[in-house]
């Protein structure tokens, strides 16, 4: 109850003009590619959907987006990139510019995703090196994850009940199918449950995220 109230203080800090514009602040990357990714432009009705449901949309920054990915300890060609909580679909766009073999989106609210799948089909730019991008609407807690060697993105979108189950489901499947799977942890709201999980070993950490690698066989 106490996320859900003050979840409902920050929304109304955000509808006030001054918020509104402040994230505006880095549209120039939809400008420059043609896409709608910015939280500004989010329906009332649809931010309402989000505290509901636990989550918020907030689209990643691309220059630390980028910070984020070439801190990882592996080259990431092959891997493929999960996002949970997607939103408008920027970071499965960013991530197109880098070697995965392919890149997975979910996102829980309906027209958050619809607006995805057209910023996808309309992307363009020159710096794209994966054009295997897909965006689903579903509840992170019920995705499947491949069995194949994954990094998967989370930036801070779900309470702390959630995300144990995301980890719990993420943890058997590595265990069923061990492969190489490292984690991103942007915006460290619930950094100590990942502290509860042995089997993930971190190996990057700073203010703004932490990358964890699946440890499985040294348990």
């Amino acid at each position: 109850m106490r996320w859900y109230a003050a979840g409902a203080i920050e929304l109304l800090r955000d509808l006030t003009p001054a918020r509104r514009k402040s994230r505006y602040g880095d549209i120039d990357y939809d400008f420059e590619h043609g896409v709608d990714t910015t939280w500004a432009n989010v329906s009332l009705r649809t931010r309402l959907r989000e505290l509901l449901s636990g989550g918020q949309y907030q689209p990643s920054e691309p220059a630390l987006f980028q910070e984020i990915l070439n801190s990882l300890p592996v080259a990431v060609d092959g891997f493929t990139f999960i996002d949970l909580g997607s939103g408008k679909g920027r970071t499965l766009l960013m991530a197109s510019e880098y070697l995965f073999r392919r890149i997975i989106g979910v996102e829980l609210l309906a027209e958050l995703n619809e607006v995805a799948q057209q910023n996808i089909a309309r992307y363009h730019s020159e710096r794209q090196k994966c054009c295997a991008i897909e965006s689903h609407t579903g509840d992170a807690r019920s995705f499947e994850f491949p069995r194949e060697a994954v990094v998967l993105y989370l930036f801070n979108p779900f309470p702390e009940y959630v995300l144990r189950e995301v980890l719990a489901n993420l943890h058997g499947s590595v265990m069923a199918f061990p492969r190489e799977v490292y984690v991103i942890y942007h915006n460290l709201m619930h950094e100590n449950v990942f502290d509860e999980q042995a089997w993930l070993r971190p190996v990057q950490r700073t203010h703004q995220f932490a990358i964890f690698e699946a440890a499985v066989r040294d348990l």
